[in-house]
């Protein structure tokens, strides 16, 4: 409800959840105080046990970036973000999200336009990219926007 999905349920189901970030078009329904000066939002469902029972429990959307300073590898576990403590209110714990010692894992999500009918834009190509293109391409006929 927050946001226009143009691509069939299946794909949906395909991708999340997991390490993919879908930018689709925002809906009216979303606060316009998100992403303000653009019409897309990023959408994910990450595989991982707390945080979606933690998205159970909210009555929305969550709003959330990544624990690190942008161009950084991604953190794992709470305690690589800890010079970032002093400026949070708060901190969760709910494991490492991920293999700490696989360099892959610290690529983040791949994140991928799907805002235009029948084509993708990989915007970020994190750590599952090959087996989202193939399924956007193999599965679904999508054929990658031109820049």
């Amino acid at each position: 409800r927050y946001c226009h999905v143009n691509v069939p349920d299946e794909l949906l189901r395909d991708l999340l959840p997991g390490p993919v970030t879908l930018v689709l078009k925002r809906s009216e329904e979303l606060n316009k105080d998100l992403n303000p000066f653009t019409s897309l939002v990023g959408v994910r469902i990450p595989n991982h046990p707390f945080i979606r029972e933690l998205a159970r429990a909210c009555s929305g959307p969550l709003a959330l970036t990544s624990a690190n300073i942008s161009c950084q590898a991604s953190t794992l576990t709470v305690s690589e973000f800890q010079d970032l403590w002093p400026q949070l209110s708060l901190i969760i714990d709910g494991g490492p999200i991920g293999d700490v010692q696989s360099p892959e894992c610290r690529l983040g999500s791949t994140v991928v336009d799907l805002s235009v009918s029948g084509k993708f834009t990989i915007i970020r190509p994190g750590c599952a990219l090959t087996p989202t293109v193939e399924i956007l391409r193999q599965k679904y006929g999508l054929i990658p926007e031109s820049s």
